[in-house]
């Protein structure tokens, strides 16, 4: 069973080699949520590795969006939403009453399904977080900050001469990798990723892949994705979810090509029902 991935797959051959090289940055232990009465997580054990692409992959409603809002508790905004079990961040829990949600948000950044830059300039979109975390101590360094980010997310030479022009007017490619610039942009250690091209077209979500690609050399990523294709072109690691469960986890290319659970192949060939 081999799937068509246009561009291939990631490159997995460290991955392979030995996990040694890719220590755990975020794990998942008997990870279970709740709303209300209704489990959306059931029993997920998961580790995110430094330095890699991870895909979530499953069919709409299989939990994958729910557990990466869990890495970063953006459930906690959900009412009535209930986590049991252990996330940790470099073996710390997240759930530890102590932690400042804030400051975890800051280390575990998120981009959304939908572009959403806020009602305000380029600059200051990027600006923002660096200044309310105190990253930048005067104008000179919240510009070195904001230009960086902003090549770093490979936007910069599109925007640097209209920088005091309000994000919502770029294209919506540009919006999404300026929502990447406003992320990277407090120094995170972990970037969610929740369907982040699904807004985009072919080209735009191209860009966006190839930027994937350079980020995992400086940050750990997460990525939710209804696309096959992605998964392989994007990931080292995919984590198939079905009905809340974990079905398997594994390097990429053996999840694309030799599975070992019959409803991994199935939704990965398109015959899963």
């Amino acid at each position: 069973m081999k799937v068509d991935t246009e561009q291939g797959f990631a490159d997995t051959s460290a991955a392979v080699a030995g996990s040694n090289e890719f220590p755990v940055k975020m794990n998942g232990r008997n990870v279970n949520v709740f709303y209300g009465e209704k489990q959306a997580i059931i029993d997920v054990n998961l580790e995110i590795r430094e330095r890699q692409v991870t895909a979530l992959i499953g069919p709409s409603g299989c939990g994958k969006s729910t557990y990466l809002r869990c890495l970063n508790r953006m459930n906690d905004t959900i009412e009535g939403c209930r986590v049991t079990g252990e996330i940790t961040l470099d073996e710390e829990d997240v759930y530890d009453p102590n932690v400042d949600v804030v400051e975890l948000r800051a280390r575990v950044g998120m981009v959304f399904q939908k572009p959403n830059p806020f009602p305000k300039s380029i600059y200051e979109n990027v600006s923002y977080g660096p200044r309310i975390h105190g990253l930048a101590r005067n104008k000179a360094e919240l510009d070195e900050v904001v230009e960086a980010s902003l090549r770093g997310a490979g936007l910069w030479e599109e925007v640097k001469d209209r920088l005091l022009e309000p994000g919502t007017g770029l294209s919506g490619g540009q919006q999404q990798r300026l929502c990447i610039a406003r992320a990277i942009a407090v120094s995170p250690e972990v970037i969610l990723m929740d369907e982040p091209c699904s807004a985009l077209d072919p080209i735009a979500t191209a860009i966006v892949e190839e930027l994937i690609d350079e980020l995992r050399q400086n940050y750990t990523i997460a990525i939710v994705t209804h696309s096959m294709q992605q998964a392989a072109r994007v990931s080292q690691r995919t984590a198939m979810f079905h009905l809340g469960e974990l079905v398997e986890v594994d390097d990429t290319e053996t999840m694309f090509t030799n599975p070992s659970e019959k409803r991994t192949q199935d939704y990965i060939t398109g015959r899963f029902g």
